[in-house]
């Protein structure tokens, strides 16, 4: 069987075999949905991709000791999770109190969307940014990921009716930070702009 045709949870087996075009593979296959997840967790690219290149060495190192009882992604993603929130602390503990924020390059040639959609995407970010830990998390495996209720508990190691509880709180959290936005009749709605963040 091509490595190609093998489940991720084969691969990490054939990792931990020494097979290091596996790794190659897993990074090809989930490189891209990591980076989204720990940007947004984090609000910086070169931050982001450092936390996902840790995390594919963190899977490299553990391989050889991995028994697939869980689906490969649900212990993947739990790793970056996991370093994010290492790094939201060590921010935390510098006093840093907002995240940067930086809007995607945006096609639109009317510089007035364009400033209104950066404006948008900077008032979401800093409101992610209040958001506790857990919810923030919460949040964005939910909301941009597309994650079930039980399969964010997997990842955060917790319930799913304390996930819900989590939701709740911080979409409340949310709503009312961006009120403003949802009340001026010229702004996009929030939640077809929050998507794109």
């Amino acid at each position: 069987m091509a490595d190609r045709e093998l489940t991720d949870e084969q691969l990490v087996v054939q990792l931990g075999r020494g097979r290091m075009p596996a790794l190659a593979l897993l990074v090809q296959r989930h490189q891209k949905r990591a980076l989204h997840l720990a940007y947004r967790s984090l609000g910086d690219w070169h931050l982001a991709e450092d936390v996902v290149q840790e995390s594919f060495l963190r899977v490299n190192r553990a391989a050889p000791k991995y028994r697939p009882d869980a689906r490969f992604t649900t212990w993947f993603y739990r790793i970056v999770v996991n370093l994010c929130m290492d790094e939201l602390r060590k921010r935390r503990r510098r006093a840093e109190t907002t995240t940067q924020a930086l809007a995607e390059a945006s096609t639109s040639e009317n510089p007035a969307e364009r400033e209104e959609r950066t404006e948008l995407h900077q008032a979401v970010h800093r409101a992610l940014d209040k958001l506790n830990e857990r919810e923030r998390v919460a949040v964005i495996l939910h909301r941009f990921e597309g994650h079930s209720h039980g399969q964010i508990a997997e990842i955060t190691e917790t319930t799913a009716s304390a996930v819900e509880s989590l939701l709740v709180r911080a979409y409340r959290k949310l709503r009312a930070d961006l009120a403003p936005f949802a009340k001026n009749p010229t702004k996009k709605s929030q939640d077809s702009t929050a998507q794109g963040v």
